[in-house]
């Protein structure tokens, strides 16, 4: 049939019975375009759909209204046209084809933005400050962008970008800078101020574990799997700084202990820090990932390049052949040390004396003697 022409087929059985043949006038589907048909029965309900499925323009139709008989035919109508008069545009002309998935941009950028802001709050439970939270939270993301392609197939992306923060948040060498060496100014709140005194007050090991089955919700397995801690490991680290908390927080202390959980939950979420905890937008997270990587990657083969240059300039330079080198001296025993002049004494004065008086000592000894 021509396109934009209209159509009119009848179905096999036009009764008012019921099963598969009683797609009657209320089976019969319209639509607009190529290929549309009008009829009853099984062709009314594939006209409407076909008909729809192939409208170049704005692609509605009435198949879904249409197809409202009770046979077969009558439903495969409506679910034809329901499913093929949905798309408009170039997408009704395609076929209703799926739009495709986002990029690695697109889809970084939706995970920073459903999980930075509750991430940089964790982080500064942990840790008090709010500069290390929102460095910790970057350098997180950074490392999940650098590693796309692996956090893109795990099946918890967010939990590998919330471990990557938690081990950068939790380092000890943090303790060495000047900057994170002292925590911010404590919540307004004297009861947020006494929560978050009693988290830092906790070991390191402990605050993260309350932190993940308390504040973020985990079960208990995924909180030893995150602590990579066995299951009964993390319970009794779980047991221990609850009652480290409830020697802290008197509230805590007055309900029973399978109550505690849900009132630290309760009291985390509640929790007003004094300072904001805003992250960056994600596009610029992502590009100072990218230039950081470029910096680490130019380091690399700076310094690739200079031990190459002082191999090359050691292997030049250095010698040929072996040469000995030349024997130290060494000490000889026996011989006695310098120590000047010997002492004249009286009788070498005496014999010296005598010598000089002595006629041959002089003159005459060399004039020859007659006889």
């Amino acid at each position: 049939m021509a396109a934009g022409q209209t159509g009119t087929a009848a179905g096999p059985s036009p009764g008012a019975g019921a099963g598969d043949e009683s797609g009657t006038t209320a089976g019969i589907g319209t639509g607009t375009g190529t290929g549309a048909a009008t009829g009853t029965g099984t062709e009314a309900g594939a006209g409407a759909g076909t008909g729809t499925a192939t409208t170049a323009g704005t692609g509605t139709g009435t198949g879904t209204t249409a197809g409202t008989g009770t046979g077969t035919e009558a439903r495969a109508g409506a679910a034809a046209g329901t499913a093929t008069g949905a798309p408009t545009g170039a997408e009704g002309s395609e076929g209703g084809a799926p739009a495709p998935p986002p990029g690695p941009a697109e889809a970084f950028d939706a995970l920073y933005g459903r999980t930075a802001p509750a991430l940089t709050r964790q982080t500064y439970l942990l840790t008090g400050r709010r500069a290390l939270a929102l460095e910790a939270v970057e350098r997180a993301f950074h490392q999940a962008w650098h590693h796309w392609p692996e956090v893109a197939t795990d099946p918890d992306p967010v939990g590998w970008v919330r471990a990557a923060a938690y081990e950068y948040a939790l380092s000890p060498w943090h303790q060495l800078r000047r900057a994170h060496r002292h925590p911010d100014k404590p919540p307004a709140e004297p009861a947020d101020r006494i929560l978050l005194e009693a988290m830092l007050a906790l070991p390191t090991i402990h605050r993260r574990t309350v932190l993940l089955y308390d504040g973020v919700g985990l079960d208990l397995p995924d909180t030893a799997a995150e602590t990579e801690a066995s299951t009964p490991t993390a319970a009794g680290r779980l047991l221990h700084a609850h009652a480290d908390l409830a020697d802290r927080i008197p509230e805590l202390a007055d309900v029973p202990p399978e109550k505690q959980s849900a009132l630290l939950r309760d009291r985390l979420t509640s929790l007003r820090p004094a300072v904001r905890l805003e992250p960056r937008p994600a596009a610029l997270v992502r590009a100072s990932g990218e230039r950081r990587a470029r910096r680490w990657t130019r380091a690399a083969v700076g310094l690739t390049a200079l031990i190459a240059a002082a191999s090359a300039y050691t292997a030049t330079t250095a010698p040929t052949e072996y040469e000995p080198p030349m024997a130290p001296g060494a000490n000889v025993s026996g011989v006695p040390p310098h120590s000047g002049p010997q002492r004249v004494t009286e009788e070498s004065k005496a014999l010296h004396d005598k010598l000089r008086a002595h006629p041959a000592a002089g003159p005459a000894r060399l004039t020859p003697r007659t006889e």
